[in-house]
């Protein structure tokens, strides 16, 4: 766990990328970017083979965006600024590097494009509750577990009603959201080691692809194969 005194974007260039702070586990795969204001507390998990990248912004421009932290969908043109601010030309003294007004030029205009995007997070929020823990630690362990809230209940000592209740004014979603969202991002990670779609479904509980599909292509934003198709292309590049 570490905090900065300034805050940064974190974006993976290719694979996938997880940003654990005391609010939980924001998801972060090739087509977002998450903010993390200075001094909060956070750790970054890189999944499978990752280009992470981080930038670290002034105050001027921080205040531009979320006092906390935040995911957002990345515009093409987004990430080339990302890949621009972050390669080679900021750091190897052979490469011909920006000067400090045009690379400060470079990140407002970043900074701009993403107060014009969307928030789109992929949030998996951590239980405090005891019962909470005992489930998700059952789900962390096997995804594809299809046991019913009830089921889970019996094996952790709780009632299904109680439970529910939890995940609701707890975690602000259902049993059902949440164990989606936790699927989801097993199955990035799965997809960023090379993984085939049928394989991804059944391993994180999808009973058929065609149902995996959808899911993911409502979550993510595009199907796993074109997501696996760019992530290829995007480490070609």
């Amino acid at each position: 766990m570490q905090s900065h005194p300034r805050g940064h974007l974190v974006y993976a260039a290719g694979g996938v990328l997880s940003v654990h702070t005391e609010r939980g586990t924001s998801i972060v795969p090739a087509n977002r970017v998450a903010w993390t204001p200075a001094g909060f507390t956070h750790y970054h998990r890189a999944h499978g083979h990752t280009d992470m990248r981080i930038l670290f912004l002034p105050a001027s421009l921080a205040r531009l965006v979320p006092s906390r932290p935040a995911v957002f969908l990345v515009s093409d043109l987004a990430r080339e600024m990302l890949l621009a601010l972050t390669g080679p030309r900021n750091y190897d003294p052979t490469a011909d590097r920006f000067d400090r007004a045009a690379h400060a030029r470079l990140r407002r205009a970043l900074v701009d494009e993403l107060r014009e995007a969307h928030e789109q997070p992929l949030q998996l929020p951590e239980p405090r509750d005891d019962r909470l823990q005992a489930v998700a630690r059952i789900l962390y362990e096997q995804p594809a577990d299809n046991s019913s809230l009830a089921e889970l209940g019996r094996r952790t000592g709780a009632g299904a009603r109680t439970l529910s209740r939890l995940f609701h004014d707890e975690l602000g979603m259902t049993f059902y959201e949440w164990r989606t969202q936790l699927r989801i991002h097993h199955a990035l990670v799965l997809l960023a080691d090379d993984h085939d779609t049928t394989h991804v479904a059944h391993a994180c509980g999808w009973s058929n692809p065609s149902s995996f599909i959808a899911a993911f292509n409502h979550i993510i934003g595009t199907t796993p194969g074109r997501y696996r198709s760019d992530e290829q292309r995007r480490g070609a590049h």
